[in-house]
């Protein structure tokens, strides 16, 4: 067994690796860039090397840094993780030559399977069922754009080279054809230093299912299972799940066998994921295959209890798996959120800063299980619910700029379905963070849609469920009386600890009253409560609901029991009340005393000002191109400016009719948000 591995990637991932190296006594190398100096990965490996400046193009990407690295310290292996040069044949190829081993698969695979093009045509010429398209390469904009008219519309324009959502874009006209290959062809040059793009039909509806398979080199390979993978916004996984809610047992056998098949038709080593599309009559059809470690792999290391960074550094060291695929069994139900720096108040753009609160819900699991005396899992449970949280930042540490915007995958274990989604919901809810836009509200919505809680979901679920984007989760009736009650309990702790304040006047006792008004979400509910030494019971519209808890003023999170079942709080103080977050609802809630409330009804409504005149900044990056100059006319939709932030080009639209009056950004600038780019007449 190895004695010493680097890892070649940061954040959550390198976090991942180095936490089962630790476990098998193996001692790990960081690498790290500008940006990276304080992180979380280089705080818990053993060793850390500087490779580079900030962008990764400059540092994680560059193949002589990487080996620099490994020659520096002795490094016998090289975990790649996942994006980065994890799929670069040529890294492979270098380590070879250094004679330091990959912990991935041979690079004669990477070429086969690695690059999208290449793949397409293997599994053709195998007989395999895939997406009708072009698979040579396209030399301009306007080449792509005929391609397309020839395949007809919608279309997916995607990197040869990609991975994670980066350098694709769905095309539903020429000119997105056009603009989407140039964005394309940047992200995927920039992310990859590799520019080739593919056009594909894109499917509408279907359902976007993966299978793990596992392989060593003494030929025996085998496959562990499905993941759905359908909830996806720009292409990028967002909630996945294992098993599948859709799957028989007919189908995912035959998915599996033919991941198998070719996997071994390549002589594939090491664990990799092999994607399909698959229609509503299950008819699948091979999308392509991810020579690497999946973002999402934790799900099917909780249904499975197989240690997959385990079984990959044991591959590469030459070992036969320990199981065969009778041996692989489905236990329970798994979820996993990924929790990005993206604001979804603002249409999901990237958001940077400092993380000023960072406190996910504590990490539960029970005891390792055993398969057949011959393995341990990693933190597979075997009881009630679990809890598991990867990450790769910590309080007080900055999310940047250059590099991927997720910042933890909050997983959760059931024996159920229905019992994995409600101690997800709780998981959610209980989640901390502070700082930045992040997409956690989101998240806790989906939980909650009656489509997603049924199993009903496609790829086009969040466009169809959400065509407007992200507002804030809807409180029903009953949810609202239960944040009520919740509210006017908190409101009455925290008044009895300012009447028990010292230094007060002789003979002026504070009384706290037993009558409120709570304004929550455009709805008033007259209260009256109650309180005994164990919590309160608080009467609305005729009804009791008691409410139990152990929060005190102060507290940023407050785990309550209201009507019996659980309710979990997020709380900030405000005047005359609490802004409090729960289950993607985002309410501002104010208790008053009934006269106070009679006064507040008749207080103007403070209107936010009028900024539709300019084209702000939607969040911090760089200005890459600026479409238009003062005096032009625009018009509905059109692209007025593109700016880049966290790998991804973001396009800047007009959302009416108009004339530019000035443009106030040039590209190459640096912007925050709501920056002006540019001022309409």
């Amino acid at each position: 067994m190895f004695k010493k591995i680097l890892i070649a990637n940061r954040g959550e991932i390198a976090c991942r690796v180095i936490k089962t190296a630790r476990k098998m006594g193996i001692a790990t190398v960081a690498v790290y860039s500008d940006a990276d100096r304080n992180a979380l990965h280089v705080r818990m490996a053993d060793e850390a090397v500087h490779i580079g400046p900030s962008p990764a193009n400059q540092s994680y990407i560059v193949i002589d840094r990487i080996m620099d690295a490994i020659r520096q310290t002795g490094a016998e292996a090289v975990h790649p993780g996942y994006g980065f040069l994890s799929e670069n044949r040529r890294f492979a190829e270098a380590l070879e030559a250094e004679g330091v081993v990959f912990i991935g698969p041979p690079s004669g695979a990477i070429e086969a399977m690695g690059d999208k093009i290449t793949s397409k045509k293997l599994a053709q010429e195998a007989g395999v069922s895939t997406v009708p398209g072009y698979m040579g390469l396209i030399a301009d904009a306007e080449e792509a754009a005929r391609i397309s008219d020839q395949i007809g519309y919608p279309v997916m324009i995607k990197a040869s080279a990609g991975g994670g959502g980066k350098g694709m874009r769905i095309a539903w006209n020429a000119e997105e054809a056009r603009e989407g290959f140039e964005s394309s062809k940047n992200e995927a040059a920039n992310s990859f230093g590799d520019d080739r793009i593919f056009i594909e039909k894109f499917v509408t509806q279907p359902r976007h299912i993966e299978i793990q398979v596992l392989a060593d080199k003494h030929g025996n390979a085998v496959y562990l299972h499905e993941r759905e993978c359908s909830i996806q916004r720009r292409n990028q996984k967002v909630i996945e799940e294992a098993p599948s809610p859709f799957l028989d047992a007919e189908t995912r056998r035959a998915m599996g066998e033919q991941a198998v098949a070719l996997a071994k038709a390549v002589s594939y080593t090491s664990a990799g994921t092999v994607e399909f599309i698959v229609d509503g009559n299950r008819n699948f059809y091979f999308l392509e295959m991810n020579t690497r470690l999946q973002v999402e792999h934790p799900v099917t290391e909780l249904i499975t209890g197989v240690d997959l960074v385990e079984q990959m550094i044991r591959v590469a060291a030459g070992e036969p798996l320990p199981f065969a695929q009778s041996d692989l069994k489905i236990n329970g139900w798994a979820m996993e959120s990924r929790l990005y720096a993206e604001d979804p108040y603002r249409n999901f753009l990237p958001s940077i800063g400092r993380l000023t609160r960072y406190r996910p819900p504590a990490e539960v699991a029970a005891g390792p299980m055993v398969a057949g005396g011959k393995w341990l899992a990693l933190g597979t449970p075997t009881g009630a619910a679990a809890v598991r949280n990867d990450t790769g930042v910590f309080e007080g540490g900055e999310i940047s700029m250059f590099y991927d915007p997720m910042i933890a995958k909050l997983c959760t274990w059931a024996p159920s379905r229905g019992e994995a989604i409600e101690a997800m919901r709780l998981a959610l809810d209980e989640f901390e963070v502070e700082g930045i836009g992040h997409n956690l509200p989101f998240l806790a919505a989906v939980m909650d849609h009656p489509k997603f809680v049924s199993g009903d979901i496609t790829t086009a679920f969040i466009a169809e469920e959400y065509p407007e984007g992200f507002h804030g989760a809807p409180c029903g009736e009953d949810e609202l009386r239960r944040v009520a009650a919740a509210a006017a309990a908190m409101h009455r702790v925290a008044e009895i600890r300012r009447a028990r304040i010292s230094g007060r006047l002789s003979n002026h006792e504070r009384h706290v009253g037993e009558n409120w008004v709570v304004f929550v979400g455009g709805r008033e509910f007259p209260v009256r409560i109650g309180a005994d030494r164990d919590g309160a019971t608080v009467r609305i519209d005729s009804e009791d609901l008691r409410v139990e808890g152990d929060w005190l003023p102060g507290q940023s999170l407050a785990r309550m029991q209201v009507g019996g079942r659980p309710l979990v709080l997020k709380v900030d103080k405000i005047p005359a009340g609490f802004r409090l977050r729960s289950r993607g609802a985002d309410l501002r809630v104010q208790v008053r005393r009934p006269r106070a409330a009679e006064l507040a009804r008749l207080m103007p409504e403070k209107l936010p000002p009028d900024t539709s005149r300019f084209l702000l900044c939607p969040m911090p990056g760089l200005v890459v191109k600026v479409n238009v100059a003062a005096g032009d006319e625009v018009q509905e939709g059109q692209a007025l400016a593109t700016v880049e932030a966290m790998k991804m080009e973001n396009i800047l639209r007009a959302e009416r009719r108009g004339t530019v009056k000035s443009v106030n950004a040039a590209p190459g600038e640096s912007l925050k948000v709501d920056d002006i780019i540019m001022e309409f007449e």
